[in-house]
C-alpha cells in the first residue's frame, strides 16, 4: 500500500532545500527526529483542507476500516470526540439533546460545554468500577421511550478503561428504531476491526466513532481516526473536515500524520495474522494467570485486566510488576490494567505472568460501587463558564462542581460539572485519591 505522507516527508528531509519556514528547529536534530517534522509547505496538503497527499492517505485508511470516510487527527481521541458531536449536533435530527453512558471521558464534558447540550445520563444497574457502564438494550429502550423526542445521538464508551465491551449491535438496532445517531468512543479498540469476524463498532452498527490508533497500533502519541460510516447520512461524511477543524491546532504534527499514513500499510501487511497470533498468546496467558490464582476479568482481546484479591491493592501489583522490568498501562484500588499489542513478543507475555507469580490470596465478593447521580444545578456550560475555586474534596459536600476532577488515566469524570456534589461523590473521590475539586463559588 502506498505512504504517500511518509514518502513526501522522507523526500523533503533528504532534498537539502533550505528551510525558511516553520518550524524554527529547520530540521536540525535536537531530538532525533526534526528532519521529518515539517509544516504545510507547497506538496505536503493541508489536514483540514485536503486535496493531495493526505486526502489519499485517509482514503487508503478508509478502505481499511471499511467506513464511509475516515479522517485524522494529531490530537487524539478528545478533538474526535468533539467533532462527533458537533456533526450529531448539527447534521442529525435538530435535537440539542445526547444520550450518554456514564463513564465517558472528560473530553466529552467539555464538548457539552462548548456546544451547549443537554445530557441525559444512562446509568449502570450494578457498577464495580467508575471505569464500568454496562448499558442493556432494555435500558437504553426504556430511556429513549420515554424521551418526548429522539435525541440527536446516543453516546457510549466501548471497549471502556477496564476492557468491557458493550453490545453495540443490540443498541444500534435500538437507535435505528427511535430515529437518532450512535456515536461511539472507540478509543482502545482501533484493532478490533482486524479481529476475524470484526469487532468494531463501525461494523457492529454505530454511525460515527473514534479510535485512538496510538492506544493499540504503532502510531505516535495523538494519531487518531474519526470514522463515519456508510450507511450514516452523507451530511456527516461532507461536514467532517469541518468539524475537525473547529477543534483542531493549524499546526498538526506531520510526524503524527506520516506514522498514521505507514500505519496503513502495516495493516495492509499480514497484520491480521500478527493480531491472531498475539491474541492466542494472551488467551494462553489468561488461563496461565488463572491457574495461578489471579481473577482476570472479561476483556476485550488485547488487555490483561487483573482483581486485586483481598488485603492488595491493583497499584501493590503494579509495583511487584515494575519490580520485574513491566510497566502497567492503570492501576487503581481494585484492578491491574495491562494494554498488549503485536509488537510485545512472547518473552514479554511469559516476563508478565512470571512476575505475577501466585496469588495465594482469597477473593472477596465483589461490593456495589454506586456511580455518583449528583443533582443538576446548572449545565455543563454554564458550570466551566462561571466563576470557580477549588476546595479540599473532603469539604465540597452540597457544592456545585465547576471542572470534572480525575486524573487520566481514566480522565472519567466523578462528578460533572454542574452537578451538586453529594455523599456517592465523596466516598469516590477518596477511593481514586481525588484530595482537590474545582466548584462554582
Amino acid at each position: 500500500m502506498e505512504t504517500p505522507i511518509a514518502d513526501f516527508v522522507r523526500r523533503y528531509a533528504d532534498s537539502g532545500m533550505i528551510r525558511a519556514h516553520m518550524p524554527g528547529h529547520k530540521g536540525k536534530s535536537f531530538l532525533g527526529c526534526e528532519t521529518l517534522d515539517i509544516t504545510e509547505i507547497q506538496g505536503a496538503d493541508s489536514l483540514y483542507e485536503a486535496e493531495g497527499i493526505i486526502r489519499r492517505s485517509e482514503s487508503y485508511a478508509g478502505e481499511l476500516f471499511g467506513s464511509g470516510r475516515t479522517v485524522y487527527s494529531t490530537e487524539g481521541s478528545s478533538q474526535c470526540i468533539r467533532a462527533m458531536l458537533y456533526l450529531a449536533l448539527t447534521c442529525g435530527n435538530g435535537s440539542r439533546t445526547v444520550v450518554a453512558a456514564r463513564n465517558v471521558h472528560r473530553a466529552f464534558v467539555y464538548a457539552a460545554a462548548l456546544l451547549d447540550f443537554e445530557i441525559v445520563w444512562l446509568w449502570p444497574e450494578r457498577s464495580s468500577s467508575l471505569c464500568g457502564c454496562p448499558v442493556s438494550p432494555d435500558t437504553l429502550e426504556r430511556t429513549l421511550a420515554e424521551m418526548p423526542a429522539p435525541p440527536a445521538a446516543v453516546y457510549l464508551t466501548s471497549p471502556d478503561y477496564l476492557g468491557g465491551m458493550a453490545d453495540i449491535s443490540a443498541l444500534a438496532e435500538v437507535c435505528r428504531k427511535h430515529g437518532t445517531l450512535l456515536a461511539v468512543d472507540n478509543a482502545h479498540g482501533a484493532y478490533l476491526r482486524f479481529l476475524e469476524p470484526s469487532c468494531h463498532s463501525l461494523d457492529l452498527g454505530a454511525d460515527l466513532c473514534c479510535d485512538s490508533a496510538h492506544k493499540t497500533l504503532p502510531v505516535l502519541t495523538g494519531g487518531a481516526y474519526l470514522h463515519i460510516s456508510r450507511a450514516a447520512p452523507a451530511s456527516l461524511r461532507e461536514s467532517a473536515k469541518t468539524a475537525m477543524a473547529m477543534f483542531g491546532s493549524t499546526s498538526p504534527s506531520y510526524l503524527t500524520l506520516a506514522s498514521l499514513d505507514l500505519c496503513n500499510r502495516y495493516l495492509a501487511d499480514g497484520y491480521r495474522d500478527r493480531l491472531r497470533e498475539m491474541c492466542g498468546r494472551l488467551e494462553e496467558a489468561r488461563k496461565a494467570l488463572t491457574a495461578a490464582g489471579w481473577q482476570i476479568e472479561p476483556s476485550d482481546p488485547l488487555r490483561l485486566t487483573v482483581k486485586a484479591p483481598a488485603g492488595m491493592t491493583g497499584g501493590q501489583l503494579a509495583n511487584r510488576l515494575r519490580e520485574s522490568g513491566v510497566e502497567c498501562e492503570y492501576a487503581d484500588l481494585d484492578f491491574l490494567v495491562l494494554m498488549l499489542t503485536p509488537e510485545n513478543g512472547a518473552a514479554d507475555i511469559e516476563r508478565i505472568v512470571y512476575a505475577m507469580g501466585t496469588n495465594d490470596t482469597t477473593y472477596a465478593p465483589q461490593p456495589t460501587l454506586p456511580l455518583a447521580c449528583g443533582e443538576r444545578v446548572c449545565s455543563a456550560r454554564e458550570a466551566l463558564f462561571a466563576p470557580r475555586e477549588t476546595v479540599p474534596a473532603a469539604q465540597s459536600l452540597g457544592r456545585v462542581c465547576g471542572a470534572p476532577t480525575v486524573g487520566c488515566p481514566p480522565a472519567i469524570p466523578i462528578a460533572v460539572s454542574g452537578e451538586r456534589i453529594g455523599p456517592e461523590a465523596l466516598e469516590l473521590f477518596r477511593r481514586y485519591g481525588v484530595e482537590q475539586v474545582e466548584v462554582l463559588r
